[in-house]
């Protein structure tokens, strides 16, 4: 599975110790951790929670990657941007247990963490002990185990649900803000990495012509 990160412009100087953890607990799996930025604070491509959630869309509705993980200071507003989306199912994850009980009984595919609030002493241990429960198992297993068959019927539901409630993504990148949407796809190896691994031409067409 290929893990893209992505974090916002607040929480930006804490990219490279996210993204080091993330690579300590899901290489040993067999997962591929890709770091879409912002790589600092000084980045010139700055990203608002909005842009995470533009950018975490392209790249799960095109394929070039599997999961995401983001955030923000709360967590909350990469959440709620996230989730706007077609093809994304993101969870608010605060501790190992609620990333436990996303994976099994929502199997969503992105995640937003609060990376400043009551993120202290020992902040990257609770990170670390989030990203080993969310990856612990294939998501969906369900959770008690006895409720798995009612819990895949639901996540069913609701990526039809889904399917209905939002448009097409290419079409969605064109009828966005061009600036906005230029600006969540214009870090520093967004083009390198996002046109290696996508797997929709539409989407990658509707990208090159923003980029343009």
């Amino acid at each position: 599975m290929k893990i893209a990160l992505i974090n916002e412009n607040s929480q930006a100087a804490k990219n490279a110790m996210i993204f080091e953890v993330l690579k300590k607990v899901t290489e040993p799996m067999g997962h591929e951790a890709v770091n879409y930025g912002m790589y600092s604070a000084e980045d010139l491509n700055s990203l608002t929670y909005v842009q995470n959630g533009i950018l975490a869309a392209v790249l799960l509705n095109s394929g070039a990657a599997d999961y995401v993980i983001t955030g923000c200071g709360t967590g909350e507003g990469a959440m709620l941007a996230c989730n706007s989306f077609p093809g994304v199912l993101c969870g608010h994850i605060e501790s190992p247990l609620d990333a436990y009980l996303f994976s099994q009984v929502n199997d969503g595919n992105c995640v937003a963490l609060p990376f400043a609030e009551n993120f202290g002493w020992g902040g990257e241990l609770n990170l670390e002990y989030i990203f080993e429960k969310l990856f612990s198992a294939p998501g969906g297993g369900g959770y008690p185990k006895e409720r798995v068959v009612p819990e895949q019927r639901n996540k069913k539901i609701l990526d039809e649900v889904k399917k209905v409630t939002h448009r097409d993504m290419a079409d969605i990148l064109k009828s966005l803000d061009r600036d906005l949407v230029k600006g969540a796809l214009s870090g520093e190896r967004f083009s390198e990495y996002f046109f290696a691994d996508c797997k929709c031409e539409k989407i990658a067409a509707a990208v090159r012509e923003i980029l343009a």
